[in-house]
């Protein structure tokens, strides 16, 4: 069987990332046939980079340059990821951060008990205003605290993937709801917030690669690769000004998403 490091599967996840965050941006504009594999694509990010997170917090040497790097990329994204998603929110950056406090607090609590309670009572309601909602957290904590390395690599994903399920078969229902309806004035508010059926459809396909993810992550054997320290650092701010730009440039989106 064939085998992957973590250099090949950092660049699936940024591949995958790019893709869905193009479909994002363009839903309007784009073809179904090519919206649900770039969507499919982007199901892998996640779970790829979330259990690259909990890595890397085991093995960083110095966690407040760590946690800095994330939170400076972070803010650097957040015009850019402004004008992508045409919305306010916690970056993924941002999801890193608060899932390597999770795994701080994990490590520093002596009650096991008492830290599920705060999991669950605060860091769970927090994360929804977080990129990835309640999975980023969630999923980050499943990747640490799993010892079995087998499972560690498919609960995550599967718990991923039933909630988007959930979140996106919700989305679609309502949708359909309000075409039957006939509330036109509905309708085009809620497309302008979710976005319209073809981008509900295409995003069940994530479901497909979060299971895509399992299969990746159970051919990484723990080799390295080249060096990718700064790519993905640099890459997540930069792709999103590249496809903002171009939304601009396409009408599909204009500065008053920053109150102008």
């Amino acid at each position: 069987m064939f085998r992957l490091n973590a250099y090949q599967l950092k660049w699936v996840a940024i591949v995958g990332m790019v893709t869905s965050h193009m479909v994002w941006a363009w839903a309007e504009i784009m073809p179904l046939w090519l919206m649900i594999p770039m969507m499919g694509a982007g199901g892998l990010t996640f779970p790829i980079m979330a259990y690259f997170i909990v890595d890397g917090y085991r093995n960083t040497s110095d966690l407040k340059k760590y946690l800095l790097r994330l939170f400076l990329f972070g803010v650097i994204s957040v015009p850019f990821y402004m004008l992508t998603f045409r919305a306010v929110q916690f970056n993924i950056m941002f999801s890193f951060m608060l899932g390597i406090f999770a795994m701080v607090l994990y490590d520093k609590m002596k009650s096991r008990a008492l830290f599920w309670s705060l999991f669950v009572l605060v860091f769970i309601p927090v994360s929804l205003v977080f990129d990835w909602y309640l999975m980023s957290v969630s999923m980050i904590m499943m990747y640490y605290v799993i010892k079995n390395e087998r499972a560690r690599c498919i609960a995550p994903s599967v718990f991923g993937g039933v909630c988007w399920f959930l979140f996106i078969g919700f989305g679609l229902l309502t949708h359909m709801q309000l075409q039957a309806s006939g509330n036109v004035a509905a309708l085009a508010n809620f497309e302008a917030t979710w976005g319209r059926m073809n981008f509900f459809i295409s995003s069940m396909f994530m479901v497909l690669g979060m299971a895509t993810a399992v299969v990746l992550l159970l051919r990484y054997q723990g080799e390295r690769g080249k060096r990718m320290k700064w790519t993905f650092y640099v890459m997540y701010p930069l792709h999103f000004a590249v496809i903002g730009t171009i939304s601009l440039l396409l009408g599909l989106v204009d500065f008053s998403v920053f109150g102008l």
